[in-house]
C-alpha cells in the first residue's frame, strides 16, 4: 500500500485526572476512524489526580491508542516516573529538564494506511513564570539541536511547548517556522482560536486546551477554586467531574516535505454521566 501524501495528527491539550483518562478510554478509538487520525500526541503532564504522571496512569493512557505523550513542569511531582522515563521512549519529558529518559524522539507509525511514516517529536518547558529543576537549560537554546537531529530521520516533526506565557509559545512558533511540521502549546488549559500554517510551512497553535472536566477552573473543582480565590487560603483542589471532553487541534502534514497544509481546532464532548467519586 503507498504511503499517503498527507497525514493527520491529533494534538491534545493537558489531560487531567480520571475524567481525563475516561474521555480518552471511551472515546478516542471512534475519534480516531471518524477524522481519519494516523498519530495521536497528548500531554500527560496532569493525568494523576490533576498534578503529575504515574506509571499506572501513563500505560492506562497507551492503551488507549495515544502514541506520544508529552509532559511538563510537573514531570517531577511523582519521583516513581523516572525509572519508567528511562524505559518508556512514548512518555517524553521536557527536553530541556536534566532528568533521565528522552525529550525528543522519532516514532514510526505502526498500522493503518501511514504505516512506516516516521513523526518527529519534542517537548520543551518555557521559561516565563514557570518553575523548572536546578541547571534547566533555557528552552530556545535547547529546542533547535534537537530539532535538526530528529530532521536526520524525518522531515515530520511537532514541538509542545510547555509554558505559561502566551508571548513565549507565539516567539518559538516564529522560531521555528519552517523547521517543523507543528508548534503547539500546552500548560495553560484554556484552547486558544489562533490555529494557523505560518508563512514557512508550520501548523501553529498557543494552547491546544485541556483534555479533562471543562465544567470547573481548568480542570479543578471551581467552588473551591472560587472559595480559594475568595478566601487567599491554600488547600487541596479536587479534579472536577463533568462537561468531560477532549480539546486539541488537527494537523495536516505532507509526508514528503514535512510541511503543515492545514491546521484545525478540535474539540469532542462525552456524551455520559460523569463517574462516580
Amino acid at each position: 500500500m503507498a504511503i499517503p501524501d498527507v497525514i493527520r495528527v491529533l494534538c491534545l491539550g493537558d489531560l487531567v485526572g480520571r475524567p481525563g483518562r475516561r474521555v480518552l478510554r471511551e472515546c478516542l478509538a471512534a475519534v480516531r476512524a471518524e477524522h481519519s487520525i494516523d498519530f495521536v500526541i497528548c500531554n500527560v503532564e496532569n493525568a494523576t489526580n490533576g498534578a503529575g504522571t504515574r506509571p499506572k496512569e501513563a500505560d492506562e493512557i497507551l492503551a488507549t491508542g495515544v502514541d506520544c505523550m508529552t509532559n511538563g513542569d510537573h514531570i517531577v511531582d511523582h519521583p516513581e516516573i523516572y525509572d519508567y522515563l528511562a524505559r518508556e521512549p512514548r512518555l517524553l519529558r521536557p527536553v530541556n529538564y536534566p532528568l533521565l529518559g528522552k525529550g525528543a524522539h522519532v516514532y514510526a507509525i505502526a498500522q493503518g494506511r501511514a504505516a512506516g511514516v516516521k513523526v518527529g517529536v519534542v517537548c520543551v518547558c518555557g521559561q516565563v513564570f514557570m518553575k523548572a529543576p536546578p541547571n534547566t537549560q533555557p528552552a530556545f537554546m535547547a529546542i533547535e539541536p534537537n530539532v535538526k537531529r530528529l530532521r536526520d530521520e524525518t522531515a515530520i516533526i511537532f514541538v509542545d511547548v510547555h509554558t505559561e506565557a502566551t508571548s513565549e509559545k507565539v516567539a518559538m512558533g516564529w522560531f521555528l517556522d519552517g523547521k517543523v511540521s507543528g508548534v503547539f502549546g500546552t500548560h495553560t488549559h484554556v484552547q486558544t482560536a489562533d490555529a494557523q500554517v505560518l508563512p514557512q510551512g508550520t501548523g501553529y497553535i498557543t494552547d491546544l486546551g485541556m483534555t479533562g472536566p471543562h465544567l470547573g477552573v481548568i480542570g479543578r473543582d471551581k467552588d473551591m477554586v472560587v472559595e480559594r480565590f475568595v478566601t487567599g487560603e491554600r488547600r487541596f483542589l479536587k479534579v472536577a467531574n463533568d462537561w468531560n471532553r477532549m480539546n486539541g487541534a488537527i494537523f495536516d502534514v505532507e509526508t514528503a516535505s514535512g510541511k503543515c497544509r492545514n491546521v484545525s481546532l478540535f474539540s469532542h464532548q462525552l456524551q455520559a454521566a460523569p463517574e462516580e467519586e
